[in-house]
């Protein structure tokens, strides 16, 4: 009888295991789309031109990209995998446009190493959530209260520029950090959780990767912005 139970506990976590190994590999992929785009388009003059002079096309790549994240989350059950999946890849490509707008503040030195930081801080991260017994409920309920704050200051900062001097926008910075290292491993914990047992390489299956792809992966590139606030030098 223990060893059966045994077997069917070995069993669950070897396919959690692969369930998981899937959700990162998808995640590390739509970075990897992020970044190849961002490099591709922050390394051609005409394209730059072009995005940040036509102010319809840089507000319809920022409103596209918000409509893909809510057309996933919200739609992922009517969606088949296939197009999850794409819409995930073209999210991800959408994102590099703007980031390339972005990094082209800062020094590459300082991009790379904000990237390389956030990478070994994400892998501590979401080891820790996948590992730990601990429910991490607690600090995911904390955390989301803190981004919709995070938000609301954001917003008011449009109408009130001055909220984000430089000690405000350092204190937003510091915020927003220990807030996505909270979601990184709660997030991790509960798309763990999340994984529905049996029903592996099933269509169902690779939706719920490609969401818990899509969730960790807004984490990682929000852990890497708010480094890259902090410990990024700006070119001159």
């Amino acid at each position: 009888m223990n060893q059966a139970i045994t077997r069917s506990s070995g069993a669950i976590e070897a396919e959690n295991a692969r369930f998981m190994s899937g959700v990162y590999r998808w995640m590390t992929f739509g970075v990897l789309v992020t970044s190849i785009v961002s490099y591709f388009v922050s390394n051609s003059y005409s394209l730059m031109q072009t995005i940040m002079t036509n102010k319809i096309l840089f507000y319809g790549i920022l409103i596209g990209e918000l409509a893909l994240v809510v057309v996933i989350s919200s739609m992922i059950n009517k969606l088949s995998a296939m197009t999850a999946t794409l819409l995930y890849l073209f999210y991800s490509a959408l994102n590099g446009v703007t980031f390339s707008l972005i990094l082209m503040a800062y020094t590459q030195e300082s991009v790379f190493s904000a990237f390389m930081t956030t990478t070994i801080a994400f892998a501590g991260l979401s080891g820790f959530g996948y590992v730990t017994k601990k429910d991490l409920g607690p600090v995911g309920t904390f955390c989301m209260m803190g981004l919709w704050g995070l938000i609301g200051f954001s917003l008011l900062s449009f109408f009130f520029p001055s909220l984000m001097g430089a000690r405000g926008s350092w204190v937003y910075s510091i915020i927003g950090l220990i807030i996505f290292c909270g979601l990184t491993a709660y997030d991790t914990q509960k798309i763990k959780n999340s994984n529905v047992i049996g029903n592996e390489g099933t269509e169902e299956d690779q939706k719920e990767t490609i969401m818990g792809a899509l969730t960790l992966y807004l984490d990682f590139i929000n852990l890497f912005l708010f480094i890259l606030r902090l410990m990024g030098g700006k070119r001159r």
